[in-house]
């Protein structure tokens, strides 16, 4: 396979030294109704997708049936087990796997982070995070984009044809970025009729915003955060708030500003670049819109100065 055929994400990705996020365990297919998965505890995710039948899964005591087109995936080394229950014919297909965010760099022997320019981190923070469950249910209908890849890894697994392993690499990564819309979707949906979820997301945005100002924190980083689309995240937090976030990151980065002005001998420059700010000439920018002043007129003029709430 020429990668100059493969979209831009891609070659991004197979020209970062060969790394890929995603370590496929193994891929495996069971028509069988007799098949069943005994209790077990591994710890790499797993994912089954029901194409066909029905079964009960068992995820640390908690149980629920699933169907077809269902899609769970398994955190790692949560005690879990699925009975078939169809005894007519059945389909499953089974994905074992795991993330991997770093790689040893031999020559300097030091760790590197990678990352990739899709939003697989995106799928990669949820199910990892302390905010989902032991186990996520996906609901899709059989012509969702997500159950086509699915099939068409299969047969890529399965198949011998040239630039098949490359090719499921590629299919695996498409899926999860996928499926991370799909729980994304679902999940801002689940929240939207429940009002004290909101004021608890919000909440914690601020807290990310509040304890990571100083760094080049953008919109999509905090909407990321609470795993929640740019725009809806905007729309929340000004209801609640009375403000976008991205005007009260500013609000913070320049109260703190001030702070250091008066408190300090640092540079202006310096300052600027304390709370956030990549150049001087934005942070004396965005400091006279929120004081009406400059960085050296609030410094030289502080102590007469009433704070102005804004």
């Amino acid at each position: 396979m020429n990668s100059e055929m493969l979209p831009k994400t891609w070659q991004n990705i197979m020209n970062t030294s060969g790394f890929m996020p995603v370590v496929v365990k193994s891929i495996e297919s069971f028509r069988d109704a007799n098949w069943s998965k005994e209790s077990s505890t591994h710890k790499y995710y797993e994912m089954v997708y029901v194409k066909k039948g029905t079964g009960e899964y068992i995820v640390e005591n908690k149980r629920f049936t699933v169907g077809p087109n269902d899609i769970v995936i398994v955190k790692p080394n949560k005690k879990h087990c699925l009975k078939v229950k169809s005894e007519k014919r059945c389909e499953f297909t089974v994905i074992y796997f795991s993330f991997v965010s770093r790689f040893n760099d031999v020559e300097s022997h030091k760790t590197k982070r990678i990352y990739s320019d899709i939003p697989l981190d995106d799928f990669i923070n949820f199910v990892s995070g302390e905010r989902s469950d032991d186990y996520l249910n996906l609901k899709v209908n059989q012509k969702n984009d997500i159950i086509i890849l699915l099939e068409q890894l299969v047969c890529e697994k399965t198949g011998q044809e040239i630039g098949s392993e490359c090719m499921v690499q590629l299919l695996i990564m498409q899926l999860f970025v996928m499926i991370s819309r799909a729980l994304k979707m679902e999940w801002e949906n689940s929240i939207k009729a429940k009002t004290t979820k909101i004021k608890e997301l919000i909440d914690i945005s601020v807290k990310y915003i509040e304890n990571n100002y100083e760094r080049d924190t953008t919109l999509n980083d905090v909407a990321k955060y609470v795993f929640l689309s740019q725009s809806y995240f905007a729309r929340m937090f000004k209801k609640e708030k009375g403000i976008s976030p991205i005007n009260y990151l500013l609000k913070v980065r320049i109260e703190r500003a001030k702070e250091l002005l008066l408190s300090s001998e640092m540079k202006a420059s310096e300052i600027a670049a304390a709370v956030g700010f990549s150049n001087q000439q934005r942070f004396n920018e965005i400091f006279k819109k929120y004081t009406q002043l400059t960085p050296i007129q609030y410094r030289k003029h502080g102590s007469l100065l009433i704070d102005e709430k804004y």
